[in-house]
C-alpha cells in the first residue's frame, strides 16, 4: 500500500496526517518501514527531551509548563506521553493526555499517547519511528514522557539528546533511580516542588549518588577531538516548581547548556552513531522475533524439538541453535 499522499501531507505540516502515520507504522512495521524509507531524508532537525520519574512527581504538569513556554519561544512541540496497559484488557488510562489538556487546542502542539501494551522492543522501536514523524511534521522539540523509571525507559531514552529525571522531596524515589541505572544516562535532574521540605536534602542526596556513579552515555573515550580529552558533562540539578513555573528560567538555560555542550564537543556525533546502531538492533530484535513465531507456528519439526527437550533428549539451548539453522543463520 502506498502512502505517498500522507506523506506529501505530513512534509508540508498537515497534523491530521501526521496523527494517521503514527498510528500505521505503531500497528504494522512492514508498513513502518516503507514510511520511514520516504521520508528519513527529511529527519534530523527536531531536538530530543526525554523526561522520567516516579509516578506522582509532577512529569505531566513539567512537560505542560514547558511546552508553554517553548510556544510563547515560537517553537512547534511534539509530546509523546508512554503509558502502562492493563495486563488483563490491554487497555490504558493514557491520563498524561488529560493533565495536558490545556494544549490539546494550542497551536504548534502534537500530543500523541503511546500503549506499551507490555511490549519493550517493539515500543523502542515504535517511539523512534514516532519521533521521525514528528521530526518531518515540523516539531523543533520532541518530548518523551515515560511511565516511570525502570529498564523500559533506559532504553526509550536512548533516543533523547537530554535526558531529564524529575525527583521530588521525601519520596524515596532516588533509591528506585539507582536501582534502574538512570543515573548512568540522565544528563540533568530536577527536583520538584521545591516549596517542600526536604527539596535541599533531596539536592544533597543526588550530589552523593552522582559522586558513586559513572556516565556511560556517550562513551567519552571513542570521540576524536585529536589529542585533547572531550571534557565530560557532569549532570547538573535544578529545583523548579512545575504548577508556578518557578525557576524554569533557570532550567531552560541549563537545557540549553547541554544542548550547546552536544554540538561544540563533537559529542552529538558520538550520541547519534550509537542510537542508530541501538535502533537497528531493536528493529533486528522485532524482526528475528517475528520470524521465529512464525517458524513455531508452522514447522512440524519443531514439536518434534520440544518433545525431545521434554524427554530429556535436548536442551532448550540445542533446541534454540537447531532453530536458528532452520532461520538459515550460522
Amino acid at each position: 500500500m502506498g502512502y505517498e499522499a500522507l506523506i506529501d501531507r505530513l512534509l508540508k505540516g498537515d497534523t491530521r496526517a501526521a496523527a494517521r502515520l503514527i498510528t500505521i507504522v505503531e500497528n504494522d512495521i512492514a508498513s513502518a518501514e516503507e514510511i520511514i524509507n520516504a521520508i528519513y531524508k527529511h529527519t534530523g532537525k527536531a531536538y530530543i527531551l526525554g523526561i522520567t520519574g516516579a509516578p506522582g512527581s509532577g512529569k505531566s504538569t513539567l512537560i505542560s509548563t514547558l511546552t508553554t513556554i517553548f510556544v510563547k519561544e515560537g517553537k512547534k512541540v511534539g509530546i509523546i506521553c508512554v503509558d502502562p496497559t492493563s495486563p488483563l484488557t490491554g487497555g490504558a488510562l493514557l491520563g498524561d493526555r488529560i493533565r495536558m489538556k490545556k494544549h490539546f487546542t494550542t497551536d504548534n502542539v502534537f500530543i500523541r499517547s503511546m500503549a506499551n501494551r507490555g511490549q519493550l522492543g517493539g515500543l523502542a522501536r515504535a517511539t523512534e519511528d514516532i519521533i521521525k514523524i514528528l521530526d518531518v511534521y515540523g516539531c523543533d522539540i520532541v518530548i518523551i514522557e515515560t511511565v516511570g523509571v525502570g529498564q523500559s525507559e533506559v532504553d526509550i531514552f536512548r533516543s533523547a539528546q537530554s535526558v531529564l529525571v524529575l525527583l521530588v522531596p521525601e519520596m524515596g524515589d532516588d533509591i528506585q533511580a539507582i536501582k534502574a541505572g538512570i543515573m548512568e544516562i540522565t544528563d540533568i535532574f530536577i527536583v520538584n516542588k521545591m516549596d517542600l521540605p526536604g527539596a535541599d536534602r533531596k539536592v544533597s542526596e543526588i550530589m552523593q549518588m552522582l559522586e558513586l556513579s559513572i556516565n556511560f552515555k556517550y562513551d567519552y573515550e571513542n570521540i576524536n577531538q585529536g589529542n585533547a580529552k572531550v571534557r565530560k558533562w557532569t549532570p547538573k540539578i535544578v529545583k523548579v516548581n512545575s504548577k508556578t513555573g518557578e525557576n524554569f528560567g533557570n532550567l531552560l538555560e541549563i537545557i540549553n547548556e547541554h544542548r550547546s555542550y552536544l554540538e561544540e564537543t563533537g559529542v552529538i556525533e558520538n550520541y547519534h552513531l550509537k542510537r542508530i546502531r541501538n535502533e537497528t538492533l531493536q528493529i533486528l530484535k522485532h524482526k528475528l522475533t517475528k520470524k521465529v513465531e512464525e517458524l513455531l507456528h508452522s514447522n512440524s519439526q519443531i514439536d518434534e524439538y520440544i518433545r525431545l527437550v521434554m524427554d530429556k533428549s535436548m536442551d532448550p539451548y540445542s533446541m534454540a541453535n537447531l532453530i536458528i539453522q532452520l532461520l538459515g543463520i550460522e
